[in-house]
């Protein structure tokens, strides 16, 4: 598998999954009025973030996108992963 393959599946089977779970959870939070300001800053963060990420599989279906670029993103994803994960634990 390449780069690129494996990070549209990264992107389509992992990442975009576990971030619209989170989206729907803030969207429950500001229905319920139990946000806040920074809850709602999240909700814009989070909703950006997986705009960027919606780009990167059209780029990559475009075939826009080389194994250097998609190696650099799988690493950086990987730690954004593994430090939210560490998070988690403490």
């Amino acid at each position: 598998m390449t780069k690129v393959e494996e990070l549209k599946e990264l992107l389509t089977q992992d990442i975009i999954v576990d971030l619209e779970d989170y989206i729907d959870e803030l969207f429950e939070l500001v229905a319920k009025k139990n946000d806040t300001i920074d809850t709602k800053e999240e909700l814009k963060n989070m909703q950006e973030l997986q705009s960027d990420f919606r780009e990167m599989l059209k780029d990559i279906e475009k075939g826009e996108m080389d194994e250097e670029e998609a190696a650099e993103i799988i690493e950086e994803l990987e730690e954004m992963k593994q430090e939210d994960e560490d998070l988690e634990e403490d």
